[in-house]
């Protein structure tokens, strides 16, 4: 599913064109399934921080076989079930990516599964480990927590032995996050006028308690940044994560007052700028995985020739979980 233009979901055109032969450092994946991201639906419109020449395949995670090697590639065999992060190309029959870019997986770990572990659990670990230094008996608020990054961080804030207020804009979503471990939830507005950013953080400081939640994952922006960064506690960690609401225009004196820290996180630049610990991370999480403490929830599943479908049911802030597209 192919690129030519910038624009929405309906702009991808399936094509059909000569499979790739990898070159040097490179494996070739048969891809089985193919993860489903919110990024996914801003790189085809140009407003990514990577922009990629055209035409290219968004995708930047698949899970398939190795079915072809290039020179000077160690480690793998051709059938070796494995992951790749691509940063592009994922949403196709087959891809070529760099052998250090490719994770073997589990046998015990079906392809749609794999296909949806890295970006979200990576992004989430990261987030909650190395830059917030989540501890034990901390609270952490999960905004957008229905969402593909947001129930990791829930199911990972949950392993991590944190109190999870899981925020969310439907019912149903809140139902979803008590079943995969949050502890309390709060129902937010679609829109946040000025009541009820008023309301919303209230809420969140009569759940939390006095002293307010210690780390705050935001994985929405826009008007709900404020008043959660009005219920952080002393010293909590602000998390930024991305910006589906828009991006937000924050008033500084509220750290100031807090002595709270304000934190990005780019996974996909740690892992290149970081790559022992991102090896060392990702560890950590296929032994979650293997206990069972970790899940990818998928809610969705499409064929190929559906991406922008997908796109559209990730765009429309429908999905539980995540999205993956699957090949015949």
């Amino acid at each position: 599913m192919v690129s030519n233009i910038p624009g929405g979901p309906q702009t991808l055109e399936l094509l059909e064109t000569p499979t790739p032969e990898p070159g040097p450092g490179e494996l070739r994946i048969r891809i089985h399934a193919a993860g489903v991201n919110f990024p996914d639906t801003l790189i085809i419109q140009d407003l990514y921080q990577l922009k990629p020449p055209r035409p290219f395949a968004p995708g930047s995670e698949a899970a398939g076989e190795v079915e072809a090697i290039g020179d000077g590639v160690s480690g793998f065999q051709v059938g070796d079930r494995v992951i790749a992060i691509t940063s592009i190309g994922g949403y196709a029959t087959h891809v070529l990516a760099p052998y250090d870019r490719v994770l073997k997986i589990p046998d015990n770990m079906p392809f749609p599964e794999a296909a949806c572990f890295l970006v979200t659990y990576g992004t989430s670990h990261h987030a909650l480990k190395d830059r917030a230094a989540m501890q034990p008996g901390e609270t952490l608020l999960v905004m957008g927590a229905a969402g593909g990054v947001g129930a990791a961080a829930v199911e990972l804030g949950k392993a991590m032995g944190a109190r999870v207020i899981a925020a969310v804009s439907t019912a149903e979503k809140a139902v979803f996050c008590k079943g995969i471990g949050a502890d309390d939830t709060i129902i937010y507005p679609r829109e946040m006028g000025k009541d009820a950013q008023k309301a919303f953080s209230n809420e969140i400081k009569s759940i939390a308690g006095p002293n307010g939640v210690d780390v705050v994952y935001d994985a929405v922006g826009g008007g709900y940044v404020e008043p959660a960064l009005r219920a952080i506690a002393w010293e909590g960690r602000y998390l930024v994560i991305g910006f589906p609401a828009g991006i937000p225009k924050v008033p500084l004196n509220l750290p100031l007052l807090k002595s709270c820290q304000i934190v990005g996180v780019f996974w996909g630049a740690f892992t290149q700028r970081d790559p022992a610990r991102h090896q060392a991370n990702l560890a950590e999480l296929f032994q979650l995985y293997a206990k069972g403490q970790i899940k990818p929830q998928i809610n969705a599943t499409f064929g190929l020739e559906q991406a922008a479908d997908a796109l559209e049911y990730i765009q429309d802030r429908k999905v539980l979980g995540k999205v993956v597209l699957t090949m015949v």
